[in-house]
């Protein structure tokens, strides 16, 4: 938005709130996302800025919390890996050829479950960069490959030892007509996004980014079996206390 335009960087770091239902050992129904923005950057850059903030995560957390890895019993080797390695990238179509191969069901144009993650992601001791999605279940305002314009410029970074997806991003569409025609395509109430639309309306500059979600994150690096176990309280489907 405006902040974009002005310092052609930004960031925000805050809750985050779920709209869609999901109870499975990675959701909360509120969490906490970092989430930059740069201008002019492209999906190349987003997977480049994912890696190097998750590298800088890991290596601050084996330079000063060790103690408390080994009090939680954390085997370092993976962490060390990931940190040491560059992450490994696969399309999404050869994602899914190679869930096929390990066994599962998925089809193209499906989107990942948490079995597909875990299945893909206990097959590799690295990080791994899961890009071009099909359109279809992905965000409206993703851009579209040139390439291909069934798939969006979008990315998912999966953990490896069966924790899944931790980052989430891509290029952002920058065509108000585009916008608008997905609006369309999609049912949505066009109501509802005018503030978003008169961004691409009065100027606008193309750009990226991705969420980065804390938890989730903190759940791999501590090896957790839930992530409700990195929080306080976690706010979960049916809690609503304290």
């Amino acid at each position: 938005g405006p902040g974009l335009a002005a310092f052609g960087k930004t960031y925000c770091f805050g809750p985050t709130f779920r709209a869609e239902k999901s109870k499975t050992r990675r959701h909360l129904t509120e969490f906490w996302m970092v989430e930059p923005e740069v201008a002019f950057a492209h999906l190349e850059d987003v997977m480049v800025l994912g890696e190097r903030m998750t590298k800088f995560i890991l290596q601050r957390v084996l330079e000063g919390r060790r103690e408390e890895l080994a009090i939680l019993e954390r085997d370092l080797a993976p962490l060390e890996t990931a940190l040491n390695t560059t992450f490994d990238r696969m399309t999404y179509t050869d994602a899914v050829a190679r869930l096929k191969e390990l066994g599962s069901d998925i089809n193209w144009g499906e989107d990942f479950g948490n079995d597909d993650e875990t299945i893909l992601m206990n097959a590799t001791d690295r990080p791994l960069w899961v890009h071009r999605f099909p359109k279809s279940f992905k965000a409206f305002y993703m851009e579209p490959d040139p390439l291909d314009p069934k798939l969006a410029l979008g990315a998912d970074l999966l953990a490896p030892e069966g924790y899944g997806e931790v980052i989430g991003g891509g290029e952002r569409a920058s065509s108000l007509q585009y916008l608008l025609d997905q609006i369309a395509h999609e049912g949505l109430d066009r109501s509802d996004y005018e503030w978003y639309l008169d961004v691409r309306k009065y100027g606008s500059v193309p750009h990226a980014g991705f969420g980065l979600g804390l938890e989730r994150a903190v759940a791999w690096i501590c090896k957790l079996p839930h992530v409700r176990e990195t929080a306080p309280y976690p706010r979960m489907m049916g809690t609503i206390r304290p």
